[in-house]
């Protein structure tokens, strides 16, 4: 059995003196080789440098746009927190209105009537302040985002789809619909 030939070991005193840049022995063409394998590696690094930046911008786009998003829900959630509260008080609203528009029918005006007028009116200054308004109903063109209709009414004096008679009023919180407003909306007399 004979020993295979081992390659020639570069001495290792010679390689470093005549070798000063640790080129093989081939020389320039080893060094060219060297330099494209180094501007390859750079060229790889310079890539995934390039893509963990564009996915930290695309990150902190994200994460500011979250916080524009909850500092929008959050300002329309103070902005409406009083919507439950002002819905129950409406019908109290209404008994006032009912009980002012009862004495007026009675013919009375004393304190009593005059007590109720009072609060009635402190509530829709209040209710004002928190931003709920009445919506004006009467006369105006039937919109089914703040009207319900209840009835239809056939009328000459009003173009169809109007508002001709309230029956209970409806209020906006800001610029939502707290409760749409009960209405008759006439309708074309039917002879016509």
């Amino acid at each position: 059995m004979s020993r295979p030939e081992s390659p020639q070991q570069p001495n290792p005193s010679t390689s470093q003196a005549d070798n000063p840049a640790g080129r093989g022995q081939d020389g320039p063409a080893s060094a060219a080789g060297d330099v494209n394998s180094l501007r390859a590696q750079v060229e790889a690094a310079e890539k995934v440098r390039d893509e963990y930046r564009d996915l930290a911008q695309r990150t902190r786009a994200d994460f500011e746009n979250y916080q524009k998003r909850m500092q929008r829900d959050l300002a329309a959630e103070r902005r409406f927190a009083q919507q439950p509260l002002a819905a129950d008080l409406l019908p109290v609203l209404d008994n006032l209105e009912r009980a002012t528009a009862a004495a007026q029918q009675a013919g009375e005006t004393g304190p009593l009537v005059q007590g109720v007028n009072m609060v009635h009116a402190q509530l829709l200054d209040i209710l004002r302040r928190h931003g709920i308004s009445p919506i004006a109903a009467q006369g105006k063109p039937f919109d089914p985002h703040q009207h319900e209709a209840v009835m239809q009414q056939p009328s000459a004096e009003h173009p169809p789809a109007t508002v001709v008679q309230v029956f209970e009023p409806g209020y906006l919180i800001h610029d939502r619909v707290l409760r749409p407003a009960k209405v008759a909306v006439s309708v074309n007399p039917s002879g016509q």
